[in-house]
């Protein structure tokens, strides 16, 4: 396995209504690297935002998609997205506020 920084481990913040709907209980839903594992998650996330504490981390693998284009088939790019849970004393992550 490669070494992977803090910075390479989040790619982007998923923004769906089910994610947002988690907001209120400060669970927060990433694209992440398929590589990253829980604890590299959890300290990419402390590293990048200040005052966030984490408390849990889930993961789900997404596999790719079989896609067509005329007689040709081809899968999409496998993913990872990790549901980031805060303790009760931290601040919320400032991307989110405001969507």
């Amino acid at each position: 396995m490669a070494d992977i920084k803090y910075y390479d481990v989040i790619l982007k913040p998923v923004v769906t209504e089910k994610s947002m709907n988690g907001q209120a209980d400060k669970k927060y839903t990433f694209l992440v690297n398929p590589e990253a594992n829980k604890s590299q998650i959890a300290e990419a996330v402390e590293k990048m935002f200040d005052g966030a504490k984490v408390k849990k981390v889930n993961t789900l693998n997404i596999q790719g998609k079989r896609k067509r284009r005329g007689m040709v088939v081809g899968k999409t790019a496998k993913q990872k997205k990790a549901i980031v849970t805060l303790t009760e004393d931290s601040k919320d992550i400032e991307i989110f506020t405001g969507l």
